[in-house]
């Protein structure tokens, strides 16, 4: 294995990144020549991407992924686990946790050839947090002053008669472009996590390009600064991008085109991948599990990892069936986790136990009391809440292996309440994500979280205050926001996640989402790759591909 990507550069902010994002990565076993690598090629599966590619917009993994490969941010997270180190960002400096000084690496480019300078950062972050533009991951951007003034919500959703309220301010206030290479971030509160969240992809930079035309076209021919730029987008299809060589920082690419086949089906692309059609799937089909048959297909090409991930089944809050707690407990406590685990993952996932994954920092194990299996007191629930009437359907994206265990789960509620409970496949990811955005589930949903930077304040803030940019089932309580804000402007990480610990106790009582499994991943790659890594969340770093 080479040396982990990123390997040097910490950013020098004392505490604020004595973190440690324990993810795993794996790689092939040594050999490869880089020489031969330099004009090579590789096609890997993927998934058709819920929106144009938007960083600030993209909430998804099959978009995310993409992003992730054509931008680089401040910060990045290092595949072996380590405390996140400086990218873009030439220094980070703060005295207080609340005024940050941002100097960035001169004369690096974006793809059209254009310099990254700190406006661009400026004006990408007041872009995402500006509300009428509709970007899902605006909520990211709170913490920054005058947030407020830019950002308000619908008082009563989107179905609802009332709109939200028009911005006072179309730029935060917080922010402050001092020269060409350097701006100040003046934060509502010290914030002692904010340095860590400045690698996750909402944080980008866009070029001036992207405000001289409507989001959508941007998105479909994105401009990035990373190490590889955008060449084409056929829908359902194929996403190709090809090396920038005019990438400055380090980790430049070894091979030059890399080409994202999508697919409807994982099957499909695992029968791709044996046959030498593609060269990379980041998790084989659940299908080949069993007997650690995946194994003996791809013998050396197989790579087992853990990631920082968990996979959730989610309620729709905002559907008055699922108003009532007693009722989300009992279905949860209906739930065999193990027996998912042993009979369906064939012990290749853990089955849940608390609402972080335990591999964040700041994440306490254990703390998923309705994530025990206890049907006796389920039933009591259940009638306590005055049971649940009709169908009780579990939607799922069918393009990936999600219907056995959503079948299992569906089961184990019909069989342990009398709830005539039925998973249902929707047939893409993109349709899917769309339907859960738009919040028109008209039952529980599979929802899942993979972690976007090393910190358990990504697993409370997104998912579950009011507002959050995935929180999809517009869970809200008022004392968990007022924890979750308390914890967010902390001085020190140590009372930031004390603070989260509390919120979580509050949302293990309210069980807004079922937690199933923690995440285990087993990849492949074909013959052709020679040497790669994984990040720290799963996906192929594709710089370190070597054939």
């Amino acid at each position: 294995m080479r040396v982990s990507k990123r390997a040097t550069g910490a950013v020098a902010l004392g505490a604020a990144f004595a973190l440690v994002a324990s993810g795993c990565s794996g790689s092939d076993s040594d050999g490869g020549d880089a020489g031969a690598s330099s004009d090579g090629a590789i096609t890997i599966e993927g998934t058709q991407p819920e929106n144009p590619l938007v960083p600030s917009n993209t909430t998804e993994t099959g978009g995310g992924k993409i992003i992730d490969w054509m931008w680089t941010g401040l910060v990045e997270y290092p595949n072996d686990g380590g405390a996140p180190r400086n990218a873009l960002a030439e220094s980070i400096e703060t005295t207080d946790s609340k005024v940050y000084k941002i100097k960035i690496k001169e004369n690096t480019k974006f793809h059209d050839g254009t310099p990254v300078k700190a406006k661009n950062f400026v004006d990408a972050w007041n872009w995402g947090a500006y509300s009428p533009n509709g970007a899902q991951n605006g909520s990211f951007f709170a913490d920054i002053d005058g947030f407020t003034e830019v950002h308000t919500e619908d008082p009563d959703g989107a179905e609802g008669p009332q709109k939200a309220p028009e911005p006072t301010a179309k730029e935060m206030k917080g922010l402050k472009v001092l020269d060409d290479w350097t701006f100040e971030v003046t934060l509502a509160a010290p914030t002692a996590v904010f340095p860590t969240k400045l690698g996750y992809s909402t944080f980008m930079p866009l070029p001036d390009a992207f405000f001289t035309q409507k989001p959508e076209e941007f998105g479909r021919k994105p401009i990035g600064n990373g190490p590889v730029k955008f060449v084409s987008w056929e829908d359902d299809q194929m996403i190709k991008l090809t090396r920038f060589d005019d990438y400055q920082l380090r980790d430049k690419m070894k091979i030059k085109d890399v080409n994202v086949r999508i697919y409807q089906d994982d099957t499909a692309a695992y029968n791709d991948l044996l046959s030498g059609n593609i060269d990379f799937m980041q998790q084989v089909p659940v299908s080949s599990l069993a007997g650690d048959k995946w194994k003996t297909d791809l013998g050396e090409r197989a790579i087992a990892s853990t990631t920082p991930s968990t996979g959730i089944i989610a309620f729709p809050i905002y559907d008055k069936r699922f108003q009532n707690a007693k009722l989300r407990k009992a279905i949860s406590l209906s739930i065999n986790r193990q027996e998912i685990s042993d009979k369906i993952f064939f012990g290749n996932r853990k089955p849940a136990d608390s609402w972080a994954n335990p591999l964040t920092p700041g994440a306490a194990p254990g703390n998923c009391t309705s994530c025990q299996f206890n049907p006796d007191e389920a039933k009591k629930l259940l009638a306590e809440a005055g049971g649940f009437t009709g169908k009780l359907t579990l939607a799922y994206n069918a393009d990936a292996s999600h219907k056995e265990w959503m079948e299992a789960v569906a089961q184990q509620i019909k069989t342990n309440l009398g709830i005539d409970a039925v998973a249902e496949g929707v047939p893409t990811f993109a349709v899917f994500r769309q339907n859960i955005n738009a919040h028109k589930m008209t039952g529980m949903y599979r929802a899942g979280w993979q972690q976007d930077y090393p910190d358990v304040e990504n697993w409370v803030n997104p998912l579950y205050v009011t507002g959050g940019s995935s929180n999809d089932g517009l869970y809200s309580n008022k004392e968990v926001d007022r924890l979750a804000k308390e914890a967010s402007s902390a001085a020190n990480i140590e009372e930031s996640h004390a603070k989260f610990a509390e919120a979580v106790k509050l949302i293990d009582q309210d069980v807004p989402s079922v937690p199933i499994y923690f995440g285990g991943q087993q990849s492949g790659h074909s013959e052709k790759i020679k040497k790669l890594e994984l990040s720290n969340v799963g996906e192929l770093d594709i710089t370190s591909v070597e054939l």
